[in-house]
This record gives structure tokens, sequence and C-alpha cells, in this order.
């Protein structure tokens, strides 16, 4: 515990400050700019000023959290909790005060500004060939010149009509056979898990008469976002689609976070898996309820995630991945009883999770490329799932290397300074004017530009709270275009003669976005820092796996087509992907969104069995490049702080987008070039559409 004022860390925000003791919790929210609703005015009636706290030692952060933190239980909680009921463990932050240094949590059900979960459904066709089939089958009636058992009738009547070699059956099926053919006067539906033709098929489950209804779930569980997607294993149609932040962000904004919570928390691992399954049964309930599926319908669940995430869903230390040579504790694919996993499918319910591909390589990257097919393709493929730990996938039909890169969580608003996860209020999209230096931006929720006439009557719902990781991504990049900052990533100060935008920050400068007597959104010199180290840390990761590739097939290996996935990926501008240096030089029109590709293929996994034995084999044959082994990585490093890098060219780039420093085939110059910007998301102003390509 601190002896000054003790720290405290909202999450899943990242805000932080330190405030005297006494300090009402809610004061303390509403002060950093978290918002935390309040309907009865602070008089403990309403309960929707709930929090947590989370408990244990968050190294990264330098402190230790505890329930004791916090002021004594109130009288204002207890005839709340009599009246209405608290969940274990919840605060209202209305009552209780600071105490000591604190991590809390504001759950994702109290949140009026809640994270927007952007993993949508894939809304390809697959075929299907699912691992769970239902089976009708009418069965002979028991024959005393003929004395076979009634389950071996069963059996009889599926290899007759289905040509179904004899099953296994789940044991406690046995005593209830008998009486579920005589309810469906000897017609019977037979639920049979057929995973692998090697295998002997499963009987999981048996119903009387005609049963027409089968669901499975596919689960994309990301470090900062769980995305769930319901199917019926009967038509292959996705009905209901859901997400939810991950709980686990409490715990640490990023993996090597939780890795070290988990080391220096014994409680550490079953807290974390206990909050992601918790997560996932929540969905699986609000999924089945809107489509109104019974859980008890859901036989199939098929998971992808990081190796961290994969080996905390299911129960597995990960200590081991948090410390060289980062070994997984299981890399294959693994099938198990769903029911071992808590999530309240059908009791036997069979659950697969895809294999990972090396220690920082997992089965959600095995996912995208199952999704987006480079093993399938001769043209050469990159593939970025940009998250708090980028996963690199590049090659074609040939050869296949893989990557990871620590970009860390300032992709996603966290470590920025006004940075926030994407939610109602949230800056998204920025542009700003290359003469005038005066920006214009959206927020989540309202779709007006801040310039436009209805604007300021739609941000009045949720206000103008800080800016996410796609705003963030657009505002660097504007700043670069219009000469704000320098090719180094430096805020030019000179600047603040020119606009009232460039203000003093300390001993360095700042950018000021929008501001407001309450709040004051700056782009700050850390903050374009934070994006550059992460930036170059992902750059260097895809330049290894082109050297390795270029090495191995001894030519240099050009990047035919660039796929961004992931929710991040999914809402980032390829020009300015490039503009920052984030990808490698690749024509625009072959640089694009593929949206939740690890999240499509585990839908692939879950609706026919092929596509796990496809991606069983590809992972074997995938070169893992191990980022911090190799020689030429600093190099790399080095070389992508500078927007978009100090020596490779963009030729194709500057086809469409002028950059500042560089020629007309991309290359950087010495003398530097004009620094165009785009005032315009519809393509620019007439000025600039005579000599140089519009800006969206």
């Amino acid at each position: 515990m601190s002896e000054t004022h003790p720290l405290v860390l909202f999450m899943p925000s990242g805000r932080r400050g330190r405030f005297a003791r006494g300090t009402p919790l809610i004061e303390a929210a509403r002060s950093l700019g978290v918002h935390v609703e309040s309907v009865c005015g602070g008089r403990g009636i309403c309960g929707r000023c709930q929090v947590e706290v989370a408990e244990g030692v968050f190294a990264k952060h330098g402190i230790t959290s505890a329930a004791d933190h916090l002021s004594a239980w109130s009288a204002k909680e207890e005839r709340y909790a009599e009246k209405r009921g608290l969940k274990p463990g919840r605060r209202l932050s209305c009552s209780a005060s600071v105490e000591g240094d604190l991590v809390v949590d504001l759950p994702s059900d109290m949140a009026i500004n809640g994270a927007v979960v952007r993993k949508a459904v894939d809304t390809r066709e697959i075929p299907r060939d699912p691992a769970i089939r239902l089976l009708y089958v009418e069965v002979s009636q028991p024959d005393m010149h003929a004395p076979l058992g009634d389950l071996d009738r069963v059996f009889e009547a599926l290899q007759r009509d289905w040509r179904l070699p004899r099953p296994t059956i789940e044991p406690s099926l046995l005593p209830k056979v008998q009486g579920i053919l005589r309810a469906g006067n000897w017609g019977v539906t037979a639920v049979v898990a057929h995973d692998r033709e090697a295998d002997r098929p499963h009987l999981v489950a048996l119903y009387p008469g005609l049963k027409n209804e089968a669901y499975g779930i596919a689960v994309d569980i990301g470090s900062t976002t769980i995305a769930l997607h319901l199917s019926s294993l009967l038509s292959g149609a996705t009905i209901a689609s859901a997400g939810t932040p991950n709980p686990q962000i409490r715990f640490g904004e990023d993996l090597m976070s939780r890795v070290s919570y988990v080391m220096m928390n014994p409680e550490g691992r079953p807290q974390m898996t206990a909050a992601v399954r918790g997560a996932i049964r929540e969905l699986t309930t609000r999924v089945c309820t809107e489509a109104n599926v019974s859980p008890d319908d859901v036989f199939d669940a098929v998971f992808v995630g990081n190796p961290v995430m994969h080996h905390l869903f299911l129960g597995i230390d990960p200590t081991e991945l948090g410390q060289a040579p980062f070994a997984l504790a299981a890399s294959g694919a693994i099938e198990m009883p769903a029911a071992a996993l808590d999530l309240g499918l059908h009791p036997h319910a069979r659950a697969y999770v895809l294999p990972c591909i090396a220690g920082h390589v997992g089965a959600d990257a095995a996912a995208a490329t199952l999704s987006e097919g480079p093993h399938r393709q001769d043209e050469t493929m990159l593939l970025v799932d940009v998250g708090t730990n980028a996963e690199i996938v590049l090659g074609s039909s040939r050869r296949l290397v893989a990557a990871s890169s620590p970009t860390g969580p300032a992709f996603e608003g966290a470590e920025i300074s006004s940075g926030q996860r994407a939610a109602p209020g949230a800056i998204e999209r920025v542009r700003i004017d290359p003469e005038t230096l005066e920006p214009r931006f959206k927020v989540i929720g309202v779709e007006p530009w801040s310039n436009e006439p209805g604007f300021v009557e739609g941000a009045a719902r949720f206000g103008v709270t800080g800016i996410c990781g796609s705003g963030i991504i657009e505002v660097v990049a504007e700043m670069f275009l219009a000469g704000i900052i320098s090719e180094d990533g430096v805020i030019d100060g000179r600047l603040a003669a020119r606009s009232p935008r460039i203000v003093e920050e300390g001993r360095t400068f700042a950018y000021v976005l929008h501001e407001t007597p309450d709040r004051s959104i700056r782009i700050l010199q850390t903050d374009v820092r934070a994006i550059q180290l992460a930036k170059a840390a992902l750059y260097a990761g895809i330049k290894l796996l082109v050297d390795r590739l270029s090495a191995e097939e001894g030519r240099p290996v050009a990047i035919d087509r660039i796929a961004l996935a992931g929710a991040f990926g999914s809402f980032i501008e390829p020009r300015y992907a490039m503009v920052l240096g984030l990808v490698p030089d690749c024509a625009l029109e072959r640089c694009g969104s593929v949206g939740n590709a690890a999240g499509a293929g585990a839908r692939m996994a879950l609706l026919n069995r092929e596509f796990r034995r496809e991606i069983e084999d590809v992972v074997t044959r995938i070169e893992k490049v191990e980022t911090a082994l190799e020689p030429a990585f600093q190099g790399h490093f080095v070389a992508a702080m500078a927007f978009p890098n100090k020596r490779d060219s963009y030729p194709e780039l500057v086809k469409v987008q002028p950059l500042p420093n560089r020629d007309a085939a991309g290359n950087p110059t010495l003398s530097g070039g004009e620094a165009g910007s785009g005032g315009s998301d519809e393509g620019g102003s007439a000025r600039r559409r005579g000599g140089r390509a519009g800006r969206r």
C-alpha cells in the first residue's frame, strides 16, 4: 500500500490516478473520465454504480490490490443487498471510498458506455459435414424369436440405414434406452459424435421420435474481447452472435501481465479460468435466449485463442509461456467433453480446440489461416491479426512462415493518455486540414462528423470520452501527413505560432484534438512514441518473415496481398496502416480487412470436420520464426520507428497518397517532400485533385 495518496487503476479503460484516502470511488472514477452511471444520485438505491475489486499483486502497475483497501461495508450497501441483492465481490462505488491501492473493474453489465465488441460473424457459406450428426431410425420391435437387446437393435438400425459402425455410448444413456424407444413408438433420433473416420462413433443422446434441432458454438477467445457464434449443425446457418469484453482484463491488459499475475498470485490461474468460462457461459445463454434455443440442444463447441488464452481457458498454468523457450503445454488439437469446461451446454456435448502453431502463435492464428487459406493459393499473402500480441503468417501453397510481435495494448487505446476501448463516445475516425491544422472526427455511436449538423446533439448522449485504437492510428497518421510530426515522430513545437492546436506539454508539445471545459483530449509526444514502438515491433516481425521466405526461396519475395484480421484490424483503413508503416508496401486494392478471420475459421471447424483435419495438417508445415532470437530484428525495429519507414520504399502507396520526405517512387529523400493531408473523407478538395490523389 502506498504511503502517499493511494493509486487507483480502473479497468478496462486503464485510467489511473492517486487519490486522498476517503475519496468516494465514484468521484475518483469520474475525475479520470471513467463513466460510472448513478441514477439515484449516490443514495445507494439504483445499484448502477457497482464495481469489483481485483485482488492480488499487479507487478506491471506496481499495485497490490485488496478488497479491504476500500472502506468497510456501509449501511447503504447492506440495505441495497437485502432488497435487491449484490453479486459476491461487488461494491457500490457511491458508498465505498478509497483506503489503499486498488485495481477496480467496472463490470460490463454496469457500463452504460460498454465496450463495443466489433467481431462480426463471417457470412460465407461453409460446406456442411459436422462432427455431430442427427440420425433418425425406425427400430424393429422385440421378438422372442430374435432375442436381441433394445440397444443392440438401435445399433443395428444405425448400421442398416446410415452405414454407421457400432458406436460407443454415454453410460448415463443405458438405463434410458428402453423408455425412449417406447416413448417414440420405436422411432428415435440418435445424436452421434463422429469427428474422425478412423475412430468409433459415439452415441451422445437418444430422443423419441424425430428431432431436428442441433446447434454448435464457435468461440474466439481474444485477450481483449470474446466473440461467440451460435450455428445450426443441420443448416449451417449462424442464427445468433454475441460478444463481450474479456473479463480477464482486470488481471492485466496484455498477455504478459496476466502471466505475471499468475506467477505472483497463487489463485491467479483458477480466477482467470473461472472468469473466461463464466463469460462464455453468459454469452451462450444470451445467444440461446435470442434465438429461442435451449442450451441442451447445443451439442458441439469449437474454441480458438492465442496460447495464453488457450491455456487459461483449459485451466493450464501459462507460466512457461512467459519465459524462453515459451513451451506450450499442448500444441495439437484437443477434443474433450464440454462438461469438463462447465459451459452449460448439453451434458454430453463435445468440445474441440484448434491446434496452436507455436509458443506465441496460437489457435486463433491457425483458425485465421484456415479461413483465409494462404496455403491454398499461389500468390504470397501476408495475414496479420493485429492485437496486443500481433500474430503474423506469411506465405503461399509453397511455404508458410509465422511469427508473433509483442505490440502491446497501445493499438487498443491502452497506454495512450486519452485512450480507451472502442465504446460509444470514443473518437474512431480523424481528419486534419493541412492548412489550418483543424481536426474533424467521428465518434462511435454518432453518425455525423464533428463539423456536421447534428453532431452536438448526437454526442450529448455519450459525450466525447476519449480515443480508441482506430482513432489513434488515424490521428497520428494525419498529424504526420499534415507536418505536425516529423518522420521520426517528433511533434513540431514551431507550429504553435501557427495554430492554437499545438500546445506545450511539459518539455514537449501536444496536439489538442478536442477540448471542452470538462475534458481535453490531446495527443501527447508519449502517445506518438507508444504507437511508434508498437508499429515498429509489428513491422520488424513482418520483415523477418519476408527475409526468411526470401532466403528459403532463393529470391526476393514480394507480398501480393495483405489481409488485416481481428476486431482492430477490421477498422484500420489500409492507407493509414501503410502511412504509419504498420505493414509493408502493397497495392491498396489488395490490402484490406478480412474481419474476424479467427472466428470464421472456428465456424469452419464447427461445421465441417474435414477443415479440422486440414488445419491439423497445415500447422505441422508452418515454420515458426522466433523474433527475439533473430539478430536482424533490432535493425528492422529501429528503421521501422520512422514514419512510414527509414529504409523501405512505398511506391504503391505514393501512387494514391503522397508522403512527406518521399520521392515519386516512394523512396526516402533527404530534402523532404510535400506534406499532404486529407481534409475530406469524400475524396479531397479541388486544390488537391489536380496533381495529387484525393483522400477519403
